[in-house]
């Protein structure tokens, strides 16, 4: 048989079968040697080939292939650790949940998880959340934000998910398509999936609670089937957001005005760092690039990624 992966909690998953019907799975034992360096090897939006078992009164699946991904997001596992965890897999486009407090999301973090985003492909839409609750000098930082991503090229809304209002913009944006709501635990990714489907009624409160256990709690995933032709993956709240797989040359082309400007540069090979005659260091001293993306940049590419919250 086979289906699609909607559900992990480590050892089983949920996977809704192409007639329709979920089963409860479980993974062969090869998928653990193969090679595979995440700590999932199988994750929620995965398409797998199963086998039906009956243990006793109770039926199980038995993965045992996994299909080729068309994408998936990855971070490190945990800090300091080698091990990657794949967070979704096969999506059409992520929303990131954006807040400027409570809690406060830094653009290191929002660049990171662009830059991994790029390097796969997937399309992102920055979604600032809570717009209800900003001061007028908040709102206008706000404001920058939007200007500054917007240039870049990232579709930008400003939403108040509680209040309901631009919700409609972002079901327009999911109708046909998987989508994955991703954020700091609080942003309000889960208000957001009950704002355009209030019959699921997702828990509101334990994100937070997952995310003061710190940094070895392990993320997990589930996807949602909405009635208006869509499926959301909502992941639990992301704390810091480090990149992987990523050589340093490579890192600077998933910054799209890095991309534009880089043959621009006099060598070819130019990491924008002390080179002569760089463009983005041009760019960066005429205002055309900005520097909180260009900080981000030089976190990434000298590993500086301990802390992910520093100063917007």
């Amino acid at each position: 048989m086979n289906g699609t992966v909607y559900k992990s909690t480590g050892s089983w998953y949920t996977v809704k079968s192409e007639e329709g019907d979920f089963y409860e799975c479980r993974i062969k034992g090869k998928f653990r040697t193969q090679g595979i360096k995440s700590t999932n090897p199988v994750a929620v939006g995965d398409h797998v080939g199963f086998d039906l078992e009956t243990i006793g009164d109770e039926t199980v699946g038995i993965i045992t292939e996994i299909g080729e991904r068309k994408n998936y997001i990855v971070r490190k596992s945990v800090k300091l650790s080698k091990q990657t965890h794949i967070i979704a897999a096969n999506l059409d486009q992520v929303f990131l949940l954006v807040t400027l407090n409570n809690p406060p999301t830094f653009t290191s973090f929002i660049d990171r998880f662009l830059v991994t985003a790029e390097a796969y492909e997937i399309p992102v839409v920055l979604l600032f959340n809570k717009m209800d609750v900003y001061s007028e000098e908040e709102k206008f930082e706000v404001d920058y934000l939007i200007d500054l991503y917007t240039k870049i090229g990232y579709n930008c809304i400003q939403i108040e998910a509680k209040q309901g209002i631009n919700v409609d913009k972002v079901k327009e944006l999911m109708r046909g398509n998987i989508s994955m709501f991703a954020g700091h635990s609080g942003v309000g990714k889960s208000t957001l999936v009950n704002a355009l489907e209030p019959g699921l009624k997702l828990k509101t409160a334990e994100i937070s609670e997952l995310h003061m256990q710190g940094q070895h709690t392990t993320t997990f995933a589930e996807m949602y089937d909405l009635s208006f032709d869509a499926r959301i993956i909502d992941t639990p709240g992301i704390k810091g957001f480090g990149i992987v797989d990523m050589e340093k040359h490579e890192i600077g082309n998933y910054f799209p005005e890095f991309f534009k400007l880089k043959s621009e540069c006099k060598f070819h090979n130019c990491l924008h760092l002390d080179e002569p005659k760089c463009a983005i260091k041009e760019a960066l001293e005429n205002n055309e690039i900005a520097v909180s993306r260009y900080r981000s940049y030089i976190q990434m590419i000298t590993g500086d990624e301990d802390n992910p919250y520093r100063e917007r």
